[in-house]
């Protein structure tokens, strides 16, 4: 009996340091090392206070409507609570802490002690442009949760607000060509913590799509000034050193010295000697008229720049989509990592007490195995999720081209990302005034239809303007200076008929005009459902934010009752398992809903395109 009474004792004591393990949050420093959070289970305030706090911090900041918005969500969680009695209400300090710490500003990583970090050469920090005043985004930092007395303050990470530039040594390398040969040349060095920030830096620097797309656009520009080359005249040089004996006239000549003329008179037949001449010749020619094929070249080539340029607004919005996404996979790998690891180390508490239980006489063989087995999968979902992690990193690294033996990882912190302000239907409109492939195909209509003037213009008349100036130096003859000439005239030339290739080729440009245009509205039936997609997601995700939010501190106190039912005796192994599992669900259901909201307003962003942080 006093056995039994001090297994329930240290059980109980166990459990208290658990539940304050399992609603706390770790921080991970830029060196790698955790850092413990603050307590906040102790002394939690309401969620009517937490809303008063709210109001009063964002009176403070100059930032009412964004705070207000999550002082409002608070309120409207009271009565969504009490409206449901079939769901156990969580005791109100532990909800209004996990609602206060979901929304501070508290980084909520797993340690990652296999972080080595890279010297940061010394740089000075640069500053990254806000969001116009307009934008339909905001960036609200909410109030941070203020630690227990005695509780060490962590050292802030670089957040998704820190302007602080990415390290040069996280640029590819300059050579494209670099083709690595040894192991020691690709073998993986250390990890580098990056913000989100850094991580769109350094996509855009490094990344090799999108340095396609500019050197795409630098040759359409090439081929801009080719189309223009048109409007100025062409100049010309061409120069000729022969020597030369004309065939006709030695036979003339030794026909001539066979004549009996010259054999009475005893001529010679010498009478064709080879010359030595230099010619020069400076001809310009200039268009005067091509019936609009010269206009419509250059028009066309111009739209193709635009075109162009759209190309590489296109690839840099959804590079910064891409890098966004995999930022937010690698916060939820990290996420999944920690919440497994939590659970492996329930799992073993599970085992520990299932063996105490079964050596006091309490409990069964059965029990221990199903807590082994417990434990097993545990541990197989926690190296699941580091083999997750490990490839979520490597994609990120891929994405931003970093060099061979740099890795990254994440420092910013799971909290959601902003608030979108503006309704469905303002936010639609937005997006077709703002997307780049609503524009491109426009411009690619303009394209054909310049074209299409360019093909008709080949069977008008062309009238060009030559001019040209020459010289000839004989060297037989006994003038010194070299003779000249010269010319001016217009050169006229009509193709009234080719078999119908002009107006087979203007066909096929009306048809491409056709072509751009159906393409426009199912880029615009495109944009509207993207929207609309992610909108509705966003909306979503953020319901269950609180959702989760609540059901996470249930399951937390689930699994305290029935660790305390099972320790007195009247519950039972399975009980402790299904509410350990329910914890784990818990948690992942809540990163799922943050790392979702964030991906849902990354989307949204896109679709409404020019309003990230540029």
């Amino acid at each position: 009996m006093k056995m039994s009474l001090h297994l329930i004792q240290v059980g109980v004591g166990a459990l208290i340091a658990f539940g304050s393990v399992g609603v706390a949050h770790s921080q991970t420093l830029p060196s790698g090392q955790p850092q413990k959070s603050p307590n906040l289970t102790a002394k939690s305030p309401n969620l009517k206070t937490i809303a008063a706090t709210f109001e009063d911090k964002a009176a403070s900041m100059g930032e009412p409507s964004a705070i207000a918005q999550i002082a409002q969500t608070f309120r409207d969680t009271v009565p969504r609570s009490q409206s449901k009695p079939t769901i156990a209400a969580a005791p109100p300090s532990l909800e209004g802490a996990k609602i206060v710490q979901f929304f501070a500003n508290e980084p909520q990583k797993a340690p990652d002690p296999a972080v080595a970090q890279a010297p940061k050469p010394v740089t000075p920090p640069r500053s990254t442009p806000l969001p116009p005043s307009n934008s339909p985004t905001s960036f609200p930092q909410p109030p941070a949760a203020t630690p227990a007395p005695g509780t060490p303050v962590p050292t802030p990470t670089t957040s998704k607000s820190d302007p602080t530039p990415a390290p040069a040594y996280l640029n590819s390398p300059a050579n494209p060509l670099l083709f690595p040969t040894r192991p020691d040349e690709v073998r993986l060095a250390g990890t580098q913590l990056i913000s989100l920030l850094q991580a769109i830096e350094l996509a855009e620097r490094n990344n090799r799509d999108l340095q396609v797309s500019r050197l795409q656009l630098e040759s359409s520009r090439s081929a801009l000034r080719e189309a223009q080359a048109n409007l100025y005249p062409t100049v010309g040089i061409q120069s000729s050193l022969a020597r030369s004996q004309s065939a006709s006239g030695d036979i003339s000549s030794r026909l001539q010295a066979q004549s009996p003329q010259s054999q009475l008179f005893g001529a010679s037949g010498a009478g064709n000697p080879p010359s030595t001449s230099l010619t020069g010749t400076v001809q310009l020619s200039y268009s005067i008229f091509a019936s609009g094929l010269n206009s419509a070249r250059r028009r066309a080539a111009e739209r193709l720049v635009r075109a162009a340029e759209l190309t590489v607004e296109q690839t840099r919005e959804q590079l910064r989509l891409d890098t966004t996404n995999d930022y937010y996979n690698l916060q939820s790998a990290n996420e999944q990592v920690r919440i497994n690891q939590a659970a492996v180390i329930n799992a073993q508490r599970s085992l520990s007490d299932t063996l105490a239980q079964e050596r006091a006489g309490l409990g069964t063989r059965f029990d221990v195995l199903r807590s082994q087995v417990n434990l097993a999968n545990a541990q197989q979902q926690l190296t699941n999720a580091i083999a997750t992690q490990g490839i979520n990193r490597r994609q990120l690294a891929s994405r931003l081209s970093l060099p061979e033996s740099i890795n990254v990882s994440t420092s910013d912190p799971v909290q959601p990302a902003g608030i979108w302000t503006l309704p469905i239907e303002d936010t639609i409109v937005l997006a077709y005034k703002n997307r780049a492939e609503l524009e491109a195909q426009l411009v690619q209509r303009e394209v054909s239809e310049q074209q299409r003037r360019a093909a008709l213009a080949t069977l008008g008349p062309t009238v060009n303007a030559v001019a040209s100036y020459n010289l000839l130096k004989n060297f037989e003859t006994a003038l010194s200076a070299p003779g000249s000439g010269y010319s001016v005239g217009l050169q006229a030339q009509w193709n009234f008929f080719d078999g119908g290739a002009a107006q087979a080729r203007a066909a096929q440009q009306e048809r491409n005009k056709e072509i751009a245009e159906t393409r426009f509205a199912q880029s615009r039936n495109t944009v509207r459902f993207q929207v609309e997609q992610a909108y509705i997601n966003l909306q979503s995700n953020r319901a269950n934010i609180d959702t989760t939010t609540t059901a996470l501190s249930q399951a937390a106190e689930a699994l305290r009752l029935a660790r305390l039912r099972f320790q007195a005796g009247v519950g039972t192994q399975t009980d402790v398992i299904n509410a350990e599992t329910d914890l784990t669900r818990a948690e992942g259901n809540r990163v799922s809903a943050i790392i979702g909201y964030n991906l849902s307003l990354a989307q949204l962003q896109r679709a409404v395109s020019n309003i990230a942080v540029r």
